[in-house]
C-alpha cells in the first residue's frame, strides 16, 4: 500500500480536497493507498511514497518524492498530472512484496 500525504499551507482546506480527489482516483484504478492531508511544516518530517502538492511548494521538499498538481480540486488535472506517477508506485510497492 502506498503511503501518500497531499500538502497545502495550513493542511486543512486545500490538501484534503486533494486526499479526496486522489482517493477517487487510486479507488477507480485499483491502486492501494493511504492518503493522508497535512500541512507544510507537519510534512517535513515523515515518511512516505509521495507528496502531493502544487508547485509554489514542491520545492520545499528535498530528498523526497513529490508530483506537482494543477489544482487542489480539479479531478481531470489531477489525475493527468499524478496518474502515471500513481501506477509507477503501485507496481514497484507490488514487486517488492
Amino acid at each position: 500500500m502506498l503511503k501518500i500525504y497531499t500538502v497545502c499551507g495550513n493542511g486543512i482546506g486545500s490538501s484534503l480536497m486533494l486526499k479526496m480527489k486522489i482517493d477517487d482516483i487510486c479507488e477507480e484504478h485499483g491502486i492501494e493507498a493511504d492518503v493522508e492531508s497535512t500541512d507544510l511544516n507537519s510534512a517535513q518530517g515523515k515518511n512516505c511514497d509521495l507528496i502531493v502538492t502544487v508547485k509554489e511548494l514542491a520545492n520545499q521538499f528535498e530528498g523526497k518524492d513529490v508530483a506537482v498538481v494543477r489544482s487542489y480540486v480539479n479531478k481531470k488535472k489531477i489525475e493527468e498530472d499524478i496518474l502515471d506517477l500513481l501506477l509507477k508506485k503501485n507496481n514497484e510497492k507490488n514487486k517488492s512484496k
